[in-house]
Formats: C-alpha cells, structure tokens, sequence
C-alpha cells in the first residue's frame, strides 16, 4: 500500500497456478505446466495480469526466479521485481519495477493443516517498498509484506476456506489466519512480528462481523480488539474470493489492514472455472 492510501500492488509468482481452471483440468497435475506472475494494481489506474505460461518459460535458482517476460530476484538485502505483463481480459501493459526491503526476515514457516501438507512462511511482514512503474506511469512508496506458499495438494482438499489480514503496527506488524478445515474444525493465527522479524505477544482479538461483498455476496469476516471493523474499500469483488481494506483495533491500535477473504467451496464449483480463463488466459504453444 502507498503511504498516501491511494494505491495499493499485489505481485504473486506462481509455479502450480492454485487458481488455475487448466490446471486442474491438467490430467498430469504437472506444476510446472502451471506457472503465472499474477500482478493486481489498485487505485487509478487499476490493472490485473495473470497470464499463465508453461514448464520452458520458466528459470528459477536459489536467488531468482523468472516467468516469461517477468523476473524477481533476492540479492541479500532487497527483492527486486521487474514486471512485464499484459492485462486480461483488457489487454493494458503493466510493465516497471518493484523494490522490497525487508526490515527483518521471520523464523521459520507455519502448518496450516494438521497432516502438515500446507505450509505459509510469512518472511518480511514489515518492509518498506518502492514502486516505479512504466505502464502505467507511476511512482509511489509505501509499506509491504513478503511471504510464500507451498502445498502437497490442491488447496480445496485441505480447506473450506480463509480470511487473512495484515496491519502496520507502530514497532512491525500484525497478521491474523484464519483456516476452516475439509473434514471440520480449523486454525486461528494471531501473530505480532518486529521490525526484526522477531515473534511477539499478541492477544486473540474476537470475531468482528463484516458486510458481504456487493456484486458476488462473498462472506466476509475478521477479528479485532474489540469486536468491530468496518470496511473502507473493496478491491476484488468475484465469485470465490474478495480483497478489501479494514478499519479496526489490533494490539491496542487503530489499523488499516489488507484482507482477503477466501471461498474454496465456491472456486471448486465448475461454473467458477469456466469463467477464470476470461481473467487467466494461457498462450497457445510457441506464442
């Protein structure tokens, strides 16, 4: 998010598309046929690209890694993002830069299952990241979060569904997961990270009601200090899965907070996949 407010940047690198209709009708189930960088720029101009690509646009190594035209890399200290994308279902660029840096790195991942088969590592929870885009042209600062997934099965096998939210805190940053399991029951995180990326004390906050989203009624709920958020915007609004931007209380302090809210009963409906590909298109071979 900018410090202003005013916009906001989403940059995922996948390999295993989780959200990807031709992967799951792939009978191979191979990941590397899956690959996408799925950029979402929010405010004005706003812009989504997530195109997916195949095993041979794919390189990758233990400080980069690459997808089509678009590349990170981790030089010790900064992640580097340069974006070359182009939108769906209107064909807009997006193409620029992306500067992260962490003000600490995390321990270690968490379990999101109990069998352990789906990991998160929230690695930079609190880092500063600068924004210097081409198409369209724009320059902004503002504060960042860093983190990465990995599963041995498709998400709605595990999970029914999620929210997550994350919120600058005055000395780092405040994260709430919430998971509900397949078979029943789930798992609640409420995690408070430094500035150094060490762990510290943060009190559950209780549930906090919120309104469904507009055009597709995607539930929405959160947590906070004293059981009340409202919402101030909504960024994705779509059959199975929204974004939005929060008022509430965590640790004690009025927060803005990033959250998403997650229906894998509802992507797992074959209706919902075959409306992806309009925001997902997949080049013909050698395009």
């Amino acid at each position: 998010m900018s410090d202003d407010g005013a916009h906001g940047l989403t940059i995922i690198a996948f390999i295993g598309s989780v959200f990807s209709p031709y992967y799951a009708w792939d009978r191979d189930q191979d990941p590397f046929a899956h690959c996408a960088m799925n950029v979402v720029l929010y405010g004005r101009p706003g812009r989504f690209a997530m195109t997916e690509r195949r095993a041979a646009d794919l390189a990758r190594g233990h400080d980069h890694i690459a997808i089509g035209p678009s590349a990170m890399t981790w030089d010790g200290t900064e992640l580097t993002v340069r974006i070359d994308e182009r939108g769906a279902p209107l064909p807009r660029p997006v193409r620029g830069t992306v500067r992260l840096r962490p003000s600490g790195i995390t321990a270690g991942p968490f379990h999101l299952d109990e069998a352990g088969r789906h990991r998160w590592w929230p690695m930079a929870p609190a880092s500063r990241v600068e924004v210097a885009l081409d198409e369209p042209a724009l320059r902004w600062s503002g504060s960042g979060y860093f983190d990465t997934n990995d599963g041995d099965e498709p998400l709605e096998a595990a999970f029914s569904r999620w929210t997550w939210c994350r919120a600058d805190l005055p000395d780092g940053a405040a994260i709430l997961y919430d998971v509900r399991h397949r078979d029943g029951g789930g798992r609640n995180l409420s995690l408070r990270f430094g500035f150094d990326g060490a762990r510290g004390d943060l009190r559950p906050p209780v549930a906090a009601p919120l309104p469904s989203t507009g055009l597709w009624r995607m539930p929405r709920e959160t947590r906070s200090d004293d059981g009340r958020a409202r919402v101030l915007k909504t960024y994705e609004d779509t059959p199975f899965y929204s974004r939005s931007l929060l008022a509430a209380t965590l640790a004690g302090e009025p927060v803005r907070a990033v959250h998403e809210s997650l229906s894998l009963d509802r992507f797992r409906n074959p209706l919902v996949r075959l409306m992806l590909p309009f925001r997902m298109p997949r080049p013909l071979a050698g395009a």
